[in-house]
């Protein structure tokens, strides 16, 4: 009998790269990978349903489970993860000193929809009370103009999100002062570039963020690894092979970013930085699976209904087959 043959859109990360040159496997599975950049997984993934396994925005993946009508289910493998201090942009001619200044303000984000971003208007609310109903939205693309929601929302009337004009990107905007301020997983290139009036809401967004995970535990969750549904249905056993593979991949990489011997990528202080994550966050700092992940995955599917995001509040287990929530032991 052979392997089944599937097609994976995962990122070219080195949790993943074991898989991707075949030094781990997947039991019972042919892989063919692809390494493509987040916004093309997702809009093909939520779009067209292309590929049989992908990486999946856990907002997307989210909104449509809360709907009845993703063609996906949830593994509990994630893929990304980050602290999102790093991804608030601001006019310095605004007046906004502080969170709290961003109430009335205009603020640009790619998708209203997007995990970012409701993961940093989460931050804003409950750390700073500032309410997404307290802002107006400007949707579109950062660099290129006329982007649009992947998946279609219905806001409630209190949240205003307006389009980017046609022509204008979000970057082009917040140069000409268009926009206060921006919101999302990338940076404004006007802001790498050095612009004199752009700068960080968060000075240093790593003592924000470690700030915030000594108070609240949380290290959010961005993308999840998903599975055709039509296709776990006639072969039950594939989540867990999954969450079994990736959780070995992601080991093998662990284990390479530790060791000494010779320096694993290409920046220098690689070992303090491991050691401080492991000494703020614990061994495990990057983990898989529901259970020491529930924390962070409730908080995230509260922020979403909120937000006027999901029509209802999700429970953690309505995201994952059922066979990824235990596992054997000897």
């Amino acid at each position: 009998m052979s392997d089944l043959r599937l097609s994976i859109a995962i990122g070219d990360y080195d949790r993943n790269r074991p898989l991707l040159d075949g030094a781990v496997q997947i039991d019972g599975v042919d892989p063919v990978f692809m390494k493509l950049v987040p916004e093309e997984i997702f809009f093909r993934a939520f779009r067209h349903a292309e590929f049989d396994v992908c990486e999946a925005s856990l907002s997307s993946f989210t909104l449509k489970t809360a709907r009845g009508d993703s063609p996906y289910v949830g593994v509990p493998v994630f893929l990304s993860r980050a602290f999102r201090h790093t991804g608030i942009f601001i006019r310095t001619d605004r007046g906004i000193a502080r969170p709290e200044d961003l109430r009335g303000k205009r603020i640009g984000c790619p998708e209203y929809q997007l995990t970012a971003c409701v993961w940093i208007r989460a931050i804003l609310e409950n750390d700073y009370g500032v309410k997404p109903s307290e802002v107006t939205w400007v949707r579109g693309g950062l660099e290129q103009p006329g982007r649009a929601e992947k998946i279609s929302i219905e806001l409630p009337p209190e949240i205003t999100v307006v389009p980017a004009p046609a022509d204008r990107s979000l970057n082009e905007m917040l140069i000409d002062g268009e926009i206060d301020a921006y919101i999302g997983p990338r940076s404004p290139p006007a802001f790498e570039a050095g612009h004199p009036k752009i700068a960080r809401l968060f000075p240093d967004p790593t003592a924000a963020a470690s700030d915030y995970y000594r108070r609240t535990r949380i290290f959010p969750i961005m993308h999840v690894l998903c599975v055709r549904r039509s296709i776990v249905e006639t072969q039950p056993w594939l989540p867990a092979a999954l969450l079994k593979a990736f959780e070995q991949s992601k080991a093998v990489a662990l284990a390479k970013l530790a060791d000494t011997s010779a320096t694993k990528i290409t920046l220098p202080f690689v070992e303090e930085q491991l050691q401080a994550a492991r000494s703020l966050m614990g061994q495990d700092f990057w983990s898989y699976g529901v259970g020491p992940n529930r924390h962070a995955l409730e908080a995230f599917l509260q922020a979403h209904h909120s937000q006027g995001l999901s029509s209802r509040q999700l429970a953690v287990e309505e995201l994952f087959h059922s066979s990824t929530l235990e596992a054997f032991k000897i």
